[in-house]
């Protein structure tokens, strides 16, 4: 596919552990081939009738260096200028480089996933989680690759992120700014 992310390497050991601890944690986390794809349109077109809610996730620093994975519904359009506001970010916050996302969540581009936050041993990255995927039965990211998706309940998700330490932030993207 022309422009697509090219499949991306994994870390076969660190999908071992992400696995073991769907199953530590009684999560089926049913995981299924999808193909490796740049833009939420080619991936509507190639998923078909792939069930759940399919979701964009981003990472991104504070002007502190602080970093957030943000993850929301693949339609929804975020104003990063305005973003820090709403997460507590200190000034406007940019896009994370490539090395950043592969040191802290052990993924290249194209995989960015919440379930990298399994890699994330020093904390350094806050999960933000949009509050309209907490409505879903059925939310899918990719199992440290891109060339599968994961279906987790939006419960074994927060179950999963407090598993590996981090305390996420449910964000109403949609409710008025904060003062």
């Amino acid at each position: 596919m022309r422009g697509a992310f090219p499949a991306n390497k994994v870390d076969d050991a660190a999908r071992a552990r992400l696995f073991d601890r769907f199953h530590d944690l009684n999560i089926a986390a049913p995981t299924v081939p999808y193909p490796a794809h740049r833009t939420v349109e080619e991936g509507k077109a190639l998923r078909g009738t792939m069930a759940g809610t399919f979701t964009k996730n981003l990472l991104v620093k504070d002007k502190k260096a602080r970093h957030f994975l943000l993850s929301f519904h693949e339609d929804r359009a975020l104003a990063l200028k305005i973003l820090h506001r709403r997460i507590g970010g200190r000034g406007q916050v940019g896009f994370a480089s490539a090395e950043r996302v592969q040191e802290y969540l052990g993924v290249q581009p194209g995989a960015l996933t919440p379930l990298g936050l399994i890699n994330d041993a020093t904390h350094a990255v806050t999960p933000v989680i949009d509050a309209r995927l907490m409505d879903t039965d059925q939310l899918n990211f990719h199992p440290l690759i891109n060339t599968e998706s994961t279906g987790l309940h939006p419960k074994e998700l927060l179950s999963f992120i407090l598993s590996c330490g981090h305390e996420p932030m449910i964000v109403d993207f949609d409710a008025p700014l904060p003062e």
